[in-house]
């Protein structure tokens, strides 16, 4: 029986980002499934408290929905609630995949960006200047305007440009506070159990080579700890699924095919 690909983004980010990947994997046959985290492009429901450990139970019990066996695969967040989900949840996954392994690292500092939105006062003026900012302007590295061109200048197409900067609104700049918050200091600190200890399902750990927010030598260490494979994405950044989606998907579907 065939497995469905589940995608999941990070942050600031929506399901869009995926859009070029879904298109070249359609081509192979493989059918996919792009999910919104809640409060992403999507409403956010009354009473969630956008934390990493709600954000896990929301995707263990969508992808208990999905049907059937699934391979998921999480991006930046997107790879944490992914991993906490499938370590420490009863869901129908045959596979997982994520990046960014060194935030999975007991020894890991969150970036100087993050340091900011896990700050109160400081991360809602940054977040506001981050909704508010205008992609076209060019801005310093680590400024809101520069992080929101960095990667809506690398959407597929126009439309999809277009739609991801409409969901960079107030709702999503809270969830981004409230998750960041959630993890102190770091995302091993509550998870540490399930992050030490092999998973029960094949796992895929990958690493765009120009990521430089990825530490190699504690991304290939906590792939080890999970028992899981690695694999590199020549030249490819933070972004690597709108980068090249062509070379992504040969990496996933050759990992997929070897189960």
């Amino acid at each position: 029986m065939s497995a469905t690909a589940v995608f999941l983004h990070g942050v600031p980010e929506t399901s869009v980002v995926w859009n070029g990947l879904r298109e070249r994997l359609a081509d192979d046959g493989v059918e996919t499934v792009a999910l919104d985290l809640p409060g992403f492009g999507s409403p956010r429901p009354a009473g969630f408290g956008a934390t990493k450990d709600e954000y896990a139970a929301w995707l263990a019990e969508t992808l208990r929905n999905v049907g059937g066996p699934v391979d998921v695969v999480g991006h930046d967040w997107g790879a944490g609630i992914v991993l906490r989900t499938v370590t420490a949840f009863d869901v129908p996954v045959r596979s997982w995949v994520v990046d960014c392994g060194s935030v999975f690292h007991p020894n890991y500092q969150w970036h100087e960006m993050a340091q900011v939105w896990r700050t109160p006062g400081r991360g809602e003026e940054w977040i506001a200047a981050f909704v508010a900012s205008d992609p076209s302007n060019a801005a310093a590295p680590g400024e809101p305007g520069w992080l929101k061109s960095a990667f809506l200048t690398l959407c597929p197409n126009a439309a999809d440009r277009s739609k991801l900067n409409a969901s960079i609104d107030t709702t999503m700049g809270g969830c981004i506070l409230d998750l960041y918050r959630s993890a102190t200091p770091n995302i091993h600190a509550d998870w540490a159990t399930e992050l030490s200890r092999p998973s029960q399902i094949p796992g895929l750990v990958l690493r765009g080579t120009a990521d430089e927010s990825d530490d190699p030598a504690a991304s290939v260490e906590v792939a080890a700890r999970l028992g899981a494979r690695t694999a590199e994405l020549d030249g490819l950044g933070h972004w690597w699924m709108m980068e090249d989606p062509e070379a992504t998907a040969m990496t996933l579907c050759s990992f997929w095919e070897s189960l």
